[in-house]
């Protein structure tokens, strides 16, 4: 059954701030937290020095601190730990396949300028269906026990939409973990004029008036199914012209998770996840939520 959260921990600053995120978030839905560390043996030639019983026992020693830590913090939770073998994105994203959320952490940029996602996260995002959220680390430390267990307490959710597609997955996720933690949801959506616009010398503004208008109730109507199924649920919309990464960015200062989505589709080239939601994760500073969608 996926009821579990499932987080990856390396014994890194930055796995363990998605562990504690990860933890928290486990409280507030009531499940079990299972911890995963991918050991990679194909590192072996690579590191020479390091044999595969040291290898073995700091990874052993890695889970082992990082459960005991989160065992503190939260004694009612029910943690366990996997060590699979193989590569870290293959291994996590094998792992994500029985749980309903996966945790990944992301190193800061500096200041507050958002991740640097590594490749094992993007892969690991691309080739799974399961929702991923990637934490980035702060460097300060987390003194958060049981009795504040929402990840971002107080905070806001900020989710990003397109009328133009299919959002069930995403807005049923943005809207359940918003009433899950009772905290207001903000749906952005942005639209741009359409090319040919700028080359019509007398463009009269009230057409982009009256463009706006319409988005806006197509967004309304869209959103109508959610608003009646979570009525308790805080909702406000913002609907521009322009950018959407940069909309989405600027709406998520402050806010305790973003929601984003991702189609469900692979490049020959890499993984794939679309300009915004690349933009989002390299600029965000709060937790981001990857939700894969047709």
């Amino acid at each position: 059954m996926k009821n579990h959260v499932t987080v990856g921990v390396d014994g890194s600053d930055e796995s363990l701030a998605a562990a504690r995120w990860a933890a928290r978030e486990a409280v507030v839905r009531q499940v079990p937290l299972r911890l995963v560390h991918a050991v990679d043996w194909l590192l072996d030639p690579v590191l020479p020095g390091v044999g595969r019983q040291d290898a073995d026992s700091w990874t052993d020693r890695a889970v082992a601190e990082a459960a005991e830590e989160l065992r503190r913090r939260h004694p009612r939770l029910e943690i366990t730990t996997r060590c699979p073998t193989g590569r870290p994105a293959a291994a996590l994203a094998a792992e994500a396949v029985d749980c309903a959320l996966l945790v990944l952490g992301s190193r800061g940029l500096g200041g507050l300028t958002g991740f640097l996602v590594g490749s094992v996260a993007l892969s690991t995002v691309a080739a799974t269906d399961t929702p991923v959220v990637l934490v980035r680390s702060t460097g300060e430390p987390d003194t958060a026990s049981e009795s504040e267990a929402e990840p971002g307490a107080g905070a806001g959710i900020v989710v990003g939409i397109d009328i133009q597609e299919a959002c069930d997955r995403v807005l049923t996720f943005a809207f359940e973990e918003a009433e899950r933690r009772g905290c207001t949801l903000q749906v952005v959506h942005t639209w741009k004029m359409p090319p040919a616009y700028s080359y019509v010398p007398l463009f009269d503004s009230d057409n982009e008036r009256d463009i706006q208008r319409s988005v806006a109730r197509t967004v309304e109507d869209m959103l109508l199914p959610w608003r009646r199924r979570f009525p308790d649920v805080d909702v406000s919309t913002g609907v521009y012209e322009g950018s959407a990464s940069e909309r989405l960015v600027q709406a998520s200062r402050g806010a305790g998770l973003v929601v984003v989505g991702r189609h469900l589709r692979h490049s020959p080239l890499g993984p794939h996840l679309g300009p915004v939601t690349h933009a989002v994760l390299h600029h965000t500073a709060a937790p981001v939520a990857v939700v894969a969608h047709p």
